[in-house]
């Protein structure tokens, strides 16, 4: 007769958590430079509406420095400049 197995039983099964890919470890680790901050990279300022649109959604939203991959930094003027290019209705 074959034996049946429990259904409680946690005898070499994973927890649903360590089976997420979010809970695993990172394996890889990319060091994200930002665009803004390397050498020889446009300067952010409202008057330049090219570079401003880059950083802004369809919608006219502000996209997340983790989408950009901005700095800190950068992502402080970038949306100020943006919001001051708005405010003159450049954008």
């Amino acid at each position: 007769m074959p034996s049946k197995k429990r259904a409680g039983s946690k005898k070499g099964k994973q927890s649903n958590f360590a089976k997420l890919s979010i809970f695993q470890p990172n394996k890889y680790k990319f060091k994200k430079s930002c665009p803004l901050s390397s050498k020889g990279a446009p300067e952010v300022d409202y008057k330049n509406i090219r570079l401003l649109k880059k950083y802004m959604s369809e919608n006219g939203k502000i996209l997340p420095s983790r989408i950009t991959n901005v700095s800190q930094k950068k992502q402080r003027e970038l949306s100020l400049s943006i919001k001051r290019a708005r405010n003159l209705a450049l954008i």
